[in-house]
This record gives C-alpha cells, sequence and structure tokens, in this order.
C-alpha cells in the first residue's frame, strides 16, 4: 500500500510561527491545480502500482479550493492509481473556511477526514499568532463538521505560548475535550529563523517560554490525554482508540509516498526526492511537461536514521531486530552502554527486543535520536 500527499501552497496570512512553503496570494491559484493533475501524470509510476489507501491534502491552507478544484484533482488521482474503496482522504483546514455549505461540498467531493488548525481557544493567543480566524470560529467550526456528518476528525493546538502561567493552556484542554473529536495534534511552538517570530525573536522584541514551562505543558498534555482515553500512538499525536491517521502513520512506519505540488517530498525506500519550494517554478516547469525536484539516494546509513527517527516517535517503538537484519545496523552492540543507561535513568525500555521511550524519555527524543544515529 502506499500514499499520495498534495501540497496546497496558499494561504489567507502569514501565520507568525509557520515556516511552510506558501503565498498568500491566489492569483496561481488555478494554474497550481492544473500543474498538479499534470503531475500526477508525469508521477503516474512512481508508486509502482501499489495500491493507495491514503490521500493528503496540506499546506498550506487546502480549504480554499473550491469544489471543483477539489473534486478534479481527486478525479485525477483516482484516474491514474488504485485507489482502494476504504482510503483515507484527508483535507487540511482552518476554521474560518468550514461554513455548513463549504462541509457539505468537502463531502461531496470525497473527503472523509477533516484536520482543523484550531491551535487555541484563546483570543489573544490567536491574534499574537496572527491566526485567520476568532476563538468562537474555533469552537464553531468543529461542532458543525460534526452535524455535516463528519465522524473522523482531528484538530491542531499549539502549547508552549508565552503566558503568564498554565491556566491558559488547561482551558484550552477543557474546551477541547467538550468537543469529543476522535484526534488530537499537538506541538509545541518553536521559533524558526525565517518566520515573523524568528525575526521579533532575533531583535530582540518576541521571547518564547523557557523549556521548562514548554516541558510542563507538554506533561499536562499526556495526563490529561490519558485521562479521557486518548492513546499516545506518537510524540505529538493521540486518539481514540482505532483513530489513528493512516496517512502519518505510513510515514512513520516507512510505507512509500508520492508527494505532489511545490515543496512537496516522496519516499520510495532508497531514495527521497523533494519539489521545488516555489509556485511559478513549479508551475513553468510543468507547463513545459517537465518536473523540478531534487533526488536524495539514501546510503544503508540513512535508511537506518531515518527508521530510528520516526520509529521512537511511536508507540510501536523501533524494532532492534529489524534494524539489524534489514538495515543492518546492531544498535545493541553500537550502544550497549547508552542503551544500559537510558533505561537506568527511565528514559527508554527495551521489551521483546522493541526500543521505545518512555513519557520522561520523549521530552528528550530528538537528542536521544541522534546520540543513536549511525
Amino acid at each position: 500500500m502506499a500514499g499520495i500527499y498534495i501540497h496546497i501552497p496558499f494561504c489567507r496570512q502569514a501565520c507568525y510561527y509557520c515556516d511552510f512553503h506558501f503565498s498568500t496570494s491566489m492569483g496561481l491559484k488555478e494554474q497550481m491545480v492544473q500543474a498538479i493533475q499534470q503531475e500526477l501524470h508525469l508521477r503516474q509510476g512512481y508508486l509502482q502500482g501499489q495500491p493507495v489507501q491514503t490521500i493528503y491534502f496540506g499546506g498550506g491552507t487546502p480549504s480554499l479550493l473550491h469544489q471543483q478544484e477539489l473534486a478534479d484533482i481527486l478525479q485525477t488521482v483516482k484516474q491514474l492509481f488504485e485507489v482502494g474503496p476504504d482510503a483515507e482522504v484527508t483535507l487540511e483546514a482552518n476554521p474560518d473556511d468550514l461554513t455548513p455549505a463549504k462541509l457539505q461540498e468537502l463531502r461531496q467531493a470525497g473527503v472523509n477526514r477533516l484536520s482543523i488548525g484550531l491551535q487555541s481557544f484563546h483570543e489573544p493567543h490567536l491574534r499574537l499568532m496572527n491566526r485567520a480566524h476568532t476563538a468562537t470560529e474555533s469552537l464553531q467550526s468543529v461542532k458543525d463538521a460534526q452535524e455535516a456528518g463528519f465522524d473522523n476528525i482531528t484538530v491542531d493546538l499549539i502549547y508552549g505560548i508565552p503566558a503568564p502561567g498554565h491556566s491558559i493552556w488547561l482551558q484550552d484542554l477543557e474546551l477541547l475535550f467538550s468537543l469529543q473529536v476522535q484526534h488530537v495534534s499537538c506541538y509545541a511552538l518553536t521559533i524558526e529563523p525565517d518566520t515573523v517570530f524568528g525575526r521579533w525573536s532575533k531583535k530582540g522584541t518576541f521571547t518564547a517560554p523557557e523549556d521548562e514551562f514548554t516541558s510542563q505543558q507538554f506533561e499536562m498534555l499526556l495526563t490529561q490525554m490519558q485521562q479521557h482515553g486518548f492513546v499516545q500512538y506518537e510524540i505529538s499525536n493521540f486518539c481514540q482508540p482505532g483513530y489513528e491517521s493512516r496517512h502519518n502513520s505510513n510515514y512513520w512506519r516507512g510505507v512509500h509516498y508520492l508527494g505532489i505540488g511545490p515543496s512537496a517530498h516522496s519516499f520510495n525506500g532508497p531514495t527521497r526526492q523533494h519539489n521545488v519550494a516555489h509556485n511559478k517554478k513549479y508551475i513553468d516547469a510543468l507547463q513545459q511537461g517537465q518536473l523540478a525536484f531534487e533526488l536524495e539516494n539514501l546510503s544503508p546509513a540513512d535508511q537506518a536514521n531515518d527508521y530510528l527517527l520516526t520509529s521512537l516517535r511511536t508507540s510501536w517503538g523501533c524494532d532492534l531486530q529489524k534494524l539489524q537484519q534489514e538495515l543492518h545496523y546492531d544498535l545493541a552492540a553500537t550502544h550497549g552502554v547508552y542503551l544500559q543507561g537510558l533505561q537506568q535513568k527511565e528514559l527508554a525500555q527495551i521489551s521483546n527486543n522493541v526500543l521505545y521511550l518512555t513519557d520522561k524519555g520523549k521530552l528528550l527524543a530528538d537528542q536521544i535520536t541522534l546520540d543513536l544515529f549511525m
């Protein structure tokens, strides 16, 4: 099985924390939709006939697509690839786009899973991040989606936003659980250099919270999720049993995927490739029947490190036997003392030859993974 990711690189306005590829100008949107369909034709053989079980519209803001634009792209996918009858079709959406009429359009087009970028229910935090929607719209969009018949909804929240204490975060979680959604993705606010927050931080006009503040909110998140019956199946992702994101889980399991659109990445095992992160260059190339991407051949060490990086973030952990037999990296032989130290510090555990990070270890996941790299 395989997945297809489709990047829609348009937003109404720039969020101050975001460093993804997007444009706030819609002038090229019609040409972009045509170029995406053209790329699908040119990349038809990339997945080598593997059935497609997940389709994911990310961005940017895919909910800016008109119904016909979305339907045309999905129809092209289904014409060119073997799409399973129960394929998961996810679309990322901003709350301000999700009117009752829009929600019906999305259902009619074939979307069966919504990812709603709430980020916060606290109005001052939304303004601080320059989000396009209001706190009221955060709540109403989920209720409207449920009323429209969507029964597989995930929402995004951001923690570690500057605040005098933790009460706002706890209130956000309380409101979240009142909505009874099936899936939640929670991310720590990260200050990237090429963002408004990054530039403000460099000038000294914006200060991110201390790591301890953010870690405390992460620990609160874990406690609350457990109390409300959510499973943490990846460091930032939580779901009611049976509602894991099939598309994102495939990334973490090393399943092959095709990325369509400017800046989109593809993976087929021995290679990765990423499209040019420039709307006009992307469109111009495809209008000439060409693809604009860079190819990266993955060495055995790259493939082993990729598996470590993804698997250690998940609830199913890193299979040490797979790492040794399929990827030729004997972690116990090369890092035995380090692994023993992780277990003694209660940062990790090994069970049935599978390495897992504990809740305490998840706070240090990036550093632990780097230490274990081949």
